[in-house]
């Protein structure tokens, strides 16, 4: 089992023989598209991985509509081999782009991928892309392997909806822009909480440092989560955009 963190909630993981790129944004800007630009915050930081540099990918997880998480230039410019899980009333905003496969997954359904068992789990978050379509949800997923499990946790706010998960050998959960936006993104303490919930044997940090999104200062989000893990913080295994890791 491998992780590679791309930058924000773009993570690629192996396990179970397939390749799982979660999130997918590569692009300059997110966004609304106003024609031949993009309208929305600029990356701060390049993506670790081009999509020329990216394996071949066998799943492509989708946690909801959001534009920092659902990123329609991306994905046009993804392989259409790959399997593409999606929340619930999402599937339109990607059918479009070529794919032969869109399963989307409500909380508690699962879907196989190769040796991949993958289940969608309860956030505290809303998957709304404009002001009217409010019938978009959001979810996470935990991922089985070969007696191995991750959680993406995606977008999240603070609460103990993890704990029904059980233990999980990796989490991965958005520790940023929770200022103001605390009633939608857990704070990095919070993050920790939530981690502890799952008994993560180590915990990959995403949703920072990339687009400037809220208030917080870029590197504090990173910093937090190191002071309130304490003597875990070896449980860490990812600080900075491009750094990877595996276990096994």
């Amino acid at each position: 089992m491998a992780a590679v963190w791309i930058g924000h909630a773009t993570v690629l993981i192996r396990m179970g023989g397939q390749t799982i790129l979660t999130d997918p944004v590569l692009s300059s800007r997110v966004g609304l598209s106003l024609g031949i630009a993009t309208g929305g915050p600029l990356r701060l930081v390049a993506p670790a991985l081009g999509l020329n540099q990216l394996p071949p990918i066998d799943v492509i997880l989708l946690s909801h509509a959001h534009y920092d998480h659902l990123d329609r230039p991306t994905l046009a410019r993804l392989p259409k081999s790959a399997q593409v899980i999606t929340a619930g009333h999402t599937r339109d905003l990607v059918q479009d782009l070529g794919f032969s496969r869109v399963t989307e997954l409500e909380w508690g359904q699962s879907h196989g991928v190769g040796g991949v068992m993958i289940r969608a789990c309860e956030v505290r978050h809303w998957g709304a892309r404009t002001f009217v379509d409010q019938q978009r949800h959001a979810c996470g997923y935990v991922l089985e392997a070969d007696g191995r499990r991750v959680l993406f946790g995606g977008d999240s706010a603070f609460g103990r909806h993890f704990q029904q998960i059980g233990g999980v050998d990796l989490a991965v959960l958005g520790i940023g822009a929770y200022n103001p936006w605390i009633m939608g993104h857990a704070n990095p303490e919070q993050a920790w909480q939530m981690a502890d919930d799952v008994r993560a044997d180590f915990v990959l940090p995403m949703h920072h440092s990339t687009f400037r999104l809220s208030h917080e200062p870029t590197g504090e989000p990173i910093g937090r989560l190191q002071e309130a893990a304490g003597r875990g913080a070896d449980r860490i295994i990812i600080r900075e955009v491009g750094q990877s890791w595996s276990l096994n």
